[in-house]
C-alpha cells in the first residue's frame, strides 16, 4: 500500500497534534460553525471525548477556543486544501433568513453546497453530513402519520428556502455517484425549535393562531439540542442515510391551542392562500403563499432510524412549544412581519385576523376607501 499524499500526513499530523493526545476518534470540519446550529454543534464536538478534533470554518472566528479555525467562505475552492485531514465534514452554512433576497440565498445555498461536496472529496473525506428539513417531504392532506424515511419528497418550491433545500437533497443523492468513495448523510429535522426564527416559529407570535378551513394541522417540534445531538450521531456513523429527526409523536390544532392559550381564527382556504399570495408579490410579507401548507397538513416523521440506532429526543413535543412561547413572548408578528408593541395594539382585531397573511393591510385599505365614497 502506498504511503498517503504528504499534505494529507501532515495536515492529519497537524490535527493530532492540536486535537486530543491519543485520541482515536474522526476529525470533523464544520462549516456555518461560528453561529447558530453550528456554533452549537462545534461546542458539542469540542467537548466530546469521542472526537480527536473540530476544525471550525466560517467567515469570521465564533467562540470555541477547543476548535482550530479557519476562516473563508465557503464558495471558495481553496477551502478543499483547509479540508484535508478531516474524516467527517458536517456543512451547515445555509443562509435561511427570511429576509434575504431570495436569488442570493439560493445562490448561496446551492453553490456552497456544491463546493463543500466537491472540496471534501478532493481532500480524501469520508463522510459529509448535511442538514435539510422534513419539510422536503411536503405537507400534503394525504400524508401518512408519521412519515418513514423512505417517503417520497414531495415538497415543491413553493415555501421559503425549501427550493433550495431540495436542491441541496439533490447534490446529496448525486454526490456518491459522482465521487465514489464519499458517503453522504442528510439529516431532516422537524420544525425547529431554539434561538432560530422562521415562517414557522413566527406563526406563534401571531396575536391569533391561523387555521385554514377543511385543513388537519399536526404539529411536530425538533429543540436544536436534539438536533444537535442527533447529527453527533451522523458524525459517528451510528445512523447514516437520510435521517429525520424530532419529538416522539406530535400534537393537534386543539392541543397547540389549549397549551398555548391563543385562540384560532378561522379563514376559507381561498381567501387565506390568495391574500397570502397577494400580499407576498406586493412585499407585504416575506413568507410566500406556500409557507401556509405546513400549518395546514402533517408531514410529521417517524425518525425510525435514529431510534433504531438509540438515539432518543431529551424533549416533547409540549416541553418544546413551551420553549418556544417563552422565547416569542412579547413580539408581534403580523403577515410574518415583526412589529413594535404599539403598531400591534393599533392592529387591533385586524391584527387578530391576520396571522401570517397580512389581512390587516387589506382592512385598512378598505376601509380608508369606504372613507373617500
Amino acid at each position: 500500500m502506498s504511503s498517503p499524499d504528504p499534505q494529507v500526513r501532515a495536515a492529519r499530523n497537524q490535527s493530532t497534534s492540536s486535537g486530543r493526545p491519543g485520541a482515536r476518534g474522526p476529525v470533523v470540519a464544520v462549516t456555518g460553525a461560528a453561529s447558530g446550529i453550528g456554533a452549537l454543534l462545534t461546542a458539542r464536538l469540542a467537548a466530546s471525548e469521542e472526537i480527536r478534533q473540530v476544525v471550525a470554518i466560517d467567515e469570521r472566528r465564533g467562540e470555541c477556543a477547543e476548535a482550530r479555525w479557519q476562516i473563508l467562505d465557503v464558495r471558495d475552492p481553496a477551502i478543499a486544501e483547509r479540508l484535508r485531514g478531516a474524516d467527517v465534514v458536517v456543512h451547515l452554512a445555509l443562509d435561511l433568513d427570511l429576509e434575504t433576497d431570495a436569488a442570493a440565498r439560493t445562490a448561496y445555498n446551492v453553490r456552497g453546497t456544491q463546493t463543500v461536496l466537491t472540496a471534501a472529496a478532493a481532500a480524501g473525506v469520508r463522510r459529509v453530513v448535511l442538514c435539510t428539513s422534513a419539510m422536503v417531504y411536503g405537507a400534503l392532506p394525504d400524508n401518512e402519520l408519521p412519515l418513514s424515511e423512505d417517503a417520497e419528497l414531495r415538497a415543491t418550491a413553493e415555501a421559503t428556502a425549501v427550493g433550495d433545500l431540495l436542491e441541496v437533497e439533490r447534490l446529496a443523492r448525486r454526490a456518491p455517484r459522482a465521487h465514489p468513495g464519499l458517503n453522504v448523510t442528510v439529516v431532516r429535522p422537524a420544525v425547529l425549535v431554539g434561538g432560530v426564527d422562521t415562517a414557522l416559529t413566527r406563526y406563534f407570535e401571531s396575536p391569533r393562531l391561523l387555521v385554514v378551513a377543511g385543513s388537519r394541522p399536526a404539529w411536530q417540534f425538533c429543540h436544536v439540542d436534539d438536533l444537535c445531538s442527533a447529527l453527533e450521531y451522523a458524525v459517528l456513523e451510528k445512523a447514516d442515510g437520510e435521517l429525520a429527526v424530532g419529538c416522539d409523536g406530535w400534537l393537534e390544532q386543539e392541543e397547540v391551542e389549549e397549551l398555548s392559550g391563543i385562540r384560532r381564527m378561522e379563514l376559507p382556504s381561498a381567501v387565506a392562500l390568495g391574500a397570502a399570495a397577494r400580499l407576498h408579490r406586493i412585499g407585504l410579507t416575506p413568507s410566500p403563499a406556500g409557507d401556509l401548507a405546513y400549518t395546514m397538513y402533517p408531514w410529521v416523521v417517524s425518525g425510525s432510524r435514529l431510534h433504531d440506532a438509540g438515539w432518543r429526543p431529551r424533549y416533547t413535543n409540549e416541553e418544546v412549544l413551551a420553549e418556544l412561547l417563552d422565547e416569542v413572548a412579547g413580539r408581534h408578528t403580523v403577515a410574518g412581519r415583526r412589529l413594535g408593541r404599539k403598531d400591534a395594539t393599533a392592529a387591533g382585531a385586524a391584527g387578530a385576523t391576520v396571522a401570517l397573511l397580512g389581512a390587516a393591510a387589506v382592512v385598512r385599505r378598505a376601509r380608508k376607501a369606504r372613507r373617500r365614497i
